[in-house]
């Protein structure tokens, strides 16, 4: 297993495996045999970026089933999603910003996401492991009132699209064979909010990544973020979210006006 991140030092991005306080540095293509560039960094003095540039993000709805018991909605028999756009991507450390045009409930949702190593067309479920690069922590914010707002159209993208609403890494973890056996877990200002386990989700990582590829072409560093569970909750401004997957990572971000 390794961990892969992106940063920023002296101006300049780079990226590279990370271990302890020190980062092995890379050069060409993470996705496609990049090769070690002789040197470290010490993480202490570099910023850390996104791990990777998604050219989209997919989001899953409804695909826990303790979630679905508890909206008393229908275990669904295909995923549902929508995309958010790249203007929204903030990595482990930025701010997540109070949207200017709206001042309802900010919600945050902490999950275990998918990143894509490889062009990834209608391919089967026994493949799709082969089409995973690793997986990163993701907190999905939603201005949640913005969803229902009009009755005539649900605001799925507007709601879950603002500026710094896609927060994700802080690195890439490579290896992980069964994902089924890791565990999610969101606290909020120290406090606990989500504890639950992968293995609930309605339609495992392989399974995703092959159903979707049928309905769109995922390039290399496209992100599918799995869905929660129960425990999502609003933030204030002033709070700190931290999305915690053991083996994963340890995403950190505050709510601020």
């Amino acid at each position: 297993m390794e961990t892969w991140v992106r940063f920023s030092l002296n101006g300049q991005e780079g990226f590279g495996t990370i271990k302890g306080d020190e980062i092995q540095v890379y050069t060409g293509n993470m996705f496609d045999k990049p090769s070690s560039a002789g040197k470290t960094v010490k993480r202490g003095d570099v910023s850390l970026l996104t791990p990777c540039i998604p050219s989209k993000m997919i989001l899953l709805w409804n695909n826990f089933r303790a979630l679905a018991e508890k909206l008393g909605s229908p275990i669904p028999t295909e995923p549902l999603y929508l995309l958010k756009p790249g203007t929204a991507f903030i990595a482990d450390g930025e701010a997540v910003k109070k949207p200017r045009s709206y001042d309802g409930k900010v919600v945050y949702e902490g999950e275990l996401a998918i990143v894509i190593g490889k062009r990834c067309k209608e391919v089967s479920e026994a493949d799709a492991p082969n089409y995973i690069f690793g997986y990163t922590c993701s907190n999905d914010v939603t201005a949640g009132e913005i969803i229902k707002k009009d009755p005539t159209f649900a605001q799925w993208t507007r709601a879950k699209g603002f500026d710094t609403f896609g927060s994700f890494g802080p690195g890439i973890v490579t290896g992980i064979t069964d994902p089924s056996k890791l565990v999610i877990r969101t606290v909020l200002n120290g406090a606990e909010r989500q504890n639950y386990p992968v293995s609930d989700m309605v339609f495992q990582p392989a399974r995703l990544v092959s159903l979707i590829s049928y309905d769109m072409t995922l390039e290399p560093g496209d992100i599918i973020s799995c869905g929660t569970s129960v425990g999502v909750g609003s933030m204030k401004p002033g709070s700190t979210v931290e999305v915690l997957i053991d083996g994963v990572g340890h995403l950190v971000n505050r709510y601020e006006e």
